[in-house]
């Protein structure tokens, strides 16, 4: 480089700079004073913000309000259940202590021998004994947590309030997919969820976890992009949403057929509809959307095979349960029996806060009214047949909606119905497989209450439309607070019909730990009744006992009960040495009124025996070998 260059490149270059230099501005003042009038720019947030907005978007979705909503709902209209949970148990001592068993057996059994599943420690020594009611077996994770009797009480407790959340939250997914508006699904998940049938199903955790029922259809239906109100929408199809709606099918499947059963029939319906649907839209129309992306079959496919394998699964020990004890099939007398006249569609339990009482006349009409007390909810009735005239939905859909609750009633009705349930509930029984193992006709009426929910929400969807049509040239424009409580009237409706007065005795503790004798292990008095508590008492270690309480009586526990109705004696202490029994355990404060009145004070020198007192149990030695 020259020395002149040089000097050129290193003086300032004057022209691309200012050369008078600017006034100081003095402190406190703008260089412009209209500078503080315009819009300041937006901060980026940083990490902590941006992670607030987030968990505020979760916390205020409509999914988790609803949810969050609905726990709180269950705890409150369920109450007392949560308040001793450890002690208390609800509506009586019976099935419930029964059920708590059955899913603290699933816990236990497939962390320790998944084979044996199927053969559960009561009923020694017949097989397939988990398979003689209800399993409950989607519940077995929950058996996870805890061991013993306590700790199955305290579980059952959460899963009863559990289910009924479920219920709303399932009902309200599905009502809003079907295109309702918020105030109608909230009215129709409280409707699905406590009405006032429930509370005599109490008793029964079976019924009660119906919620998955709905929620799958929510689930599949959104995966399909379908709605009542705005019909197929192929731009909303999600593969994701489908899968997940048969996945959430097979678990509720998992839970028992009593309700599985109609609801995989009531898929089976609804596929067969939509197909036919598609064929008659396809045939006078050739601008049809196709039915399904690659996606969308691949997951029906998938979760549809899913399902049908738990399905088949399921019923594998339960065809073996029907091969062992042909008696255990449901007769067409057992389910006269339980099939409610019309009238139990219009009459509330005795555990109903505002009908028990009111209805106590209609419900000693009934011939069995523990099973035909169906009351759906007279204003669930009201607002369904308010739906019928003004609602969201279109006409056609009213009708059928309309059909269906007629068509669920006769179906429930059983026998009850004119002509004997045939055509009706007994045509069922005579063609669909499995349809014969159901004796209780009345549980139809879930089906009567949902497609009831959902008329009803079409009507309160309406009249919030119509108040806000009203007031959209208000200023802000939305309904006054007079008309928006207006608007929550058949929720509190709803509500009031859907409070309890379920009783909450507390559970039996065990007179002896069952898990310290040498199994198996006879307990007496051995009845329906008193079995289900032992069975309860058997959490604590899981020793293999001779008693055992389900739909049926097996002719082994039978025997076994009209053989030991003398014990102790020389014929029953033999019997049971044969059978391979090596502990009894009798009840003292069992025992009166039943044939072991005078059995602790009966001698047993010369039989073979070894007798110890435990406080209020007698406990005999049959054998001192372990046999466990």
């Amino acid at each position: 480089m020259n020395t002149r260059q040089g000097e050129r490149d290193a003086v300032p270059d004057t022209e691309a700079t200012d050369a008078t230099p600017e006034p100081a501005v003095p402190a406190g003042e703008d260089a412009d004073p209209f500078a503080r009038f315009a819009p300041q720019a937006e901060r980026t947030p940083g990490r902590r913000r941006r992670a607030a907005l987030a968990v505020g978007r979760v916390l205020g979705h409509e999914w988790t309000l609803a949810s969050a909503g609905g726990l709180l709902l269950a705890i409150v209209l369920t109450w007392p259940t949560l308040r001793y949970p450890a002690r208390t148990i609800p509506q009586d001592i019976w099935d419930p202590t029964l059920q708590a068993w059955q899913v603290s057996w699933a816990g236990h059994i497939l962390t320790t021998n998944p084979l044996q599943l199927w053969h559960g420690n009561a009923f020694w020594p017949d097989q397939y004994s988990y398979a003689f009611s209800d399993t409950l077996l989607g519940y077995a994770p929950a058996a996870l947590f805890g061991h013993g009797p306590i700790a199955a009480v305290i579980r059952y407790n959460i899963l009863f309030v559990l289910a009924y959340a479920l219920a709303f939250v399932g009902a309200y997914a599905l009502v809003r997919q079907l295109g309702s508006g918020r105030t109608g699904a909230v009215v129709a998940g409280v409707a699905y969820a406590y009405a006032p049938w429930r509370l005599a199903q109490a008793g029964h955790l079976h019924v009660m976890s119906s919620g998955g029922i709905a929620l799958a259809l929510a689930m599949l239906a959104r995966g399909h992009g379908y709605s009542l109100r705005h019909g197929y929408r192929p731009e909303r199809r999600h593969a994701g949403w489908a899968l997940a709606g048969w996945l959430l099918g097979g678990w509720q499947l998992s839970l028992g057929f009593g309700i599985g059963l109609p609801f995989a029939y009531a898929l089976v319906l609804i596929i067969v509809g939509a197909a036919v649907g598609w064929a008659v839209r396809r045939t006078w129309s050739w601008r049809v959307h196709r039915p399904f992306g690659w996606r969308l079959a691949l997951a029906d496919l998938g979760g549809g095979l899913v399902f049908a394998a738990v399905g088949l699964l399921m019923a594998q020990p339960y065809l073996k349960v029907v091969q062992l004890h042909p008696y255990a099939k449901r007769s067409e007398a057992e389910v006269a029996l339980y099939s409610s006249p019309l009238r139990g569609f219009v009459t509330a339990p005795a555990e109903s806060w505002l009908w028990g009482d009111r209805h106590a006349s209609a419900r000693a009409a009934l011939p069995w009214h523990p099973e035909m007390t169906l009351l759906p909810g007279f204003a669930l009735y009201g607002f369904a047949v308010a739906g019928l005239v003004f609602s969201i939905w279109r006409v056609g859909t009213r009708l059928l909606l309309a059909a269906g609750v007629v068509g669920t009633i006769a179906l429930g009705m059983g026998t009850s119905l004119i002509g004997g349930g045939r055509p009706g509930y007994l045509t069922l029984y005579d063609v669909l497989p499995g349809w014969n193992a159901i004796r209780t006709p009345g549980r139809l009426v879930l089906w009567t209450t949902l497609l009831l929910g959902v008329l009803a929400a079409g009507a309160v969807s309406a009249f919030v439309e119509r108040a806000r049509e009203l007031t959209v040239d208000r200023v802000p424009p939305r309904p006054g607070v007079l008309l928006r409580l207006a608007t929550l009237i058949p929720l509190l409706l709803v509500l009031v019909e859907g409070i309890n007065r379920t009783p909450h005795p507390e559970v039996p503790v065990a007179p002896v730990a069952l898990r310290t004798l040498p199994a198996p292990i006879l307990v007496l008095p051995s009845d329906q009744s008193t079995d289900q508590n032992i069975m309860l008492w058997s959490t604590d270690g899981f020793p293999t006992v001779v008693n055992g309480s389900s739909g049926f009586i097996t002719a082994g526990l039978q025997r076994t009960r009209e053989t030991t109705a003398t014990f102790p004696d020389e014929t029953s202490v033999a019997y049971l040495r044969d059978l391979g029994v090596h502990t009894v355990v009798l009840l003292r404060d069992r025992v009166t009124g039943t044939p072991w009145e005078h059995a602790a004070d009966t001698p047993v020198d010369g039989l073979g025996l070894t007798r110890e007192d435990q406080g209020n149990a007698v406990v005999y030695h049959l054998d001192t070998g372990s046999g466990r």
